[in-house]
């Protein structure tokens, strides 16, 4: 048997992968030039160091108030022409800042607002994209397959700022919009010629606020999901320092190549670096865990951003630059494989949707607090303190896992048992909608049915039912009733389709502590009206 990991670029031998990789690393080019021309721009309308912070703020705050939105959507509409939509808006968005720059009516209010809309471009295409790639490629090929989306995302870095880099030097910033806009319609082309199949099922498509209330009821029921989510939070709460304040750090630099040269010449080599870590990851993760992976990362990311910010010269910047974009990918790659790997596809985007907007959450609140704290003291103290409280929380977090064992087996399987056959078919919408379950053990087992009926809750809350509970009977030992609800009675059935074999193997567990030849007796009741 071969145990050797897929290779790094294998995923792009899948023809639909590599045209979707293609797509997502143009919609990335848009990103990064229009966040470089954003940020530069604004240093020529203000000299406020909050103001300058605050243009990543406004890009990356839409993703963590639509992030859980977006993935509601992504999970219940066609993802294909979502994701093209997408790239549509930011097309329209870069127009607009094209024709008021060469209006020559930017000023930094009105930067800031069009930065955000375009931040709602990239809150609604991350969580789509994030759903799709599993989808694409074989499990095993997943980790080399979300490492070649960091390398879109690094190679953007690379390309973004210095194309928008020379744009700006050559021709202004409405050049670097105008080529925005085109990068935007050639990704909406690519996805259009994706011919995506989507799952049929007999019953109504999910509500778009009850999507959004089950997504977000799986992941807080998820432990691995939980941790993972304080851990990215944290991170880039911490090493958006860096990127936030770079503009202001690299007009400080001697031996740069001019303002704008230096600023995106650092930018490109965190690119470079990231690039460079991410072809190496899937071998590395043979021998390397991801807890070891985040630790590592956010204790060199920190040391790489001291060394950047006080950085006597350009030439010592550029390589903490490199090994900053090293420890980024590392870390933020990890967390990401440890994300996908907890959902399942039915609820994926909406799960990696809130891993977005912890992500961009702590981006943004780290923006705008660093630069607060820059306009307190100074901008290398700033960064300073950063770099110090990250690896701080870091240790007061060790006890929190990712990794947490082996990844549960989530691809779709059947729950088992009989498939509710009521005489008289309830309406789609009557309910809540009360199951129940009688199990009879051995009492002398109780202790260990009482942990697996633990996993059963998080189990049952995690597919969307509204509430759970166990009782015991006093005059019977060893007889419980499990009883859990759901929304109404589409819900209900729409359980039958969220099963996973994880789930199957939970069941078999609780069905090895029951007594008897006949399987736990199972009943149904729907709510009933009482005015």
């Amino acid at each position: 048997m071969n145990d050797a990991p897929p290779s790094s670029l294998a995923p792009l031998k899948g023809p639909v992968f590599r045209m979707l990789w293609l797509a997502w690393l143009a919609a990335n080019v848009t990103m990064w030039m229009n966040d470089v021309a954003a940020a530069w721009l604004m240093t020529t309308l203000t000299d406020s160091a909050v103001l300058v912070a605050l243009v990543q703020a406004a890009s990356t705050l839409p993703v963590f108030v639509l992030g859980l939105p977006s993935g509601a959507l992504a999970d219940i509409v066609d993802r294909r022409r979502y994701f093209a939509v997408t790239q549509l808006w930011v097309a329209c968005v870069a127009l607009l800042l094209c024709l008021a720059s060469l209006a020559g009516v930017l000023s930094a209010p009105l930067l800031l607002a069009l930065t955000f809309a375009n931040g709602i471009g990239l809150a609604m295409r991350w969580p789509v994209f994030a759903a799709i790639v599993p989808e694409l490629v074989p499990r095993h090929e997943l980790p080399a397959a979300l490492a070649l989306n960091g390398v879109a995302m690094n190679m953007s870095r690379v390309i973004g700022p210095v194309l928008a880099g020379a744009l700006l030097a050559g021709a202004g910033s409405a050049a670097v919009f105008a080529l925005n806009a085109v990068l935007a319609i050639v990704a909406f082309v690519l996805i259009l010629r994706w011919k995506s199949q989507r799952k049929v099922s007999a019953l109504p498509g999910e509500r778009f606020l009850g999507a959004m209330r089950v997504g977000l009821q799986h992941v807080l029921q998820s432990p691995r999901m939980r941790v993972v989510l304080i851990r990215i939070f944290v991170f880039f709460l911490q090493s958006t320092s860096l990127t936030a304040l770079l503009p202001l750090l690299a007009r400080k630099l001697h031996g740069g190549v001019g303002g704008a040269g230096t600023f995106t010449l650092l930018l490109a080599s965190m690119g470079s670096g990231a690039i460079a870590a991410a072809l190496y990851l899937p071998r590395l993760r043979q021998n390397i865990g991801r807890d070891q992976f985040v630790r590592a990362g956010t204790l060199v990311h920190a040391a790489a951003a001291m060394t950047v910010a006080f950085a006597p010269t350009l030439w010592l910047a550029v390589p903490a630059m490199v090994v900053a974009g090293m420890a980024w990918i590392s870390t933020a790659n990890s967390l990401t494989l440890a994300a996908q790997m907890a959902l399942p596809n039915w609820v994926r985007a909406r799960g990696m949707s809130i891993y977005q907007m912890a992500l961009m959450g702590g981006s943004a609140a780290g923006a705008a607090l660093w630069g607060q704290v820059a306009t307190w003291t100074s901008v290398p103290t700033s960064v300073l303190a950063a770099a110090i409280a990250g690896p701080l929380v870091l240790l007061l977090t060790r006890r929190l896992s990712v990794d947490g064992g082996e990844d549960e087996d989530l691809s779709p399987a059947r729950p088992g048992g009989t498939p509710p056959t009521p005489l008289v078919e309830p309406l789609p919408d009557e309910g809540p909608v009360m199951v129940t379950l009688e199990y009879l053990i051995d009492p002398s087992r109780a202790d260990d049915f009482i942990a697996v009926m633990e996993q059963t809750r998080r189990a049952r809350l995690r597919q969307g039912a509204l509430s759970w509970g166990l009782f015991r009977d006093p005059a019977v030992p060893g007889r419980y009733l499990e009883y859990f609800l759901d929304e109404n009675w589409v819900e209900h059935l729409r359980r039958q389709e969220r099963f996973t074999a994880a789930d199957v193997g939970l069941r078999e567990k609780r069905l090895a502590f029951h007594l008897g030849a006949e399987p736990p007796k199972v009943q149904r009741y729907v709510g009933e009206s009482i005015e």
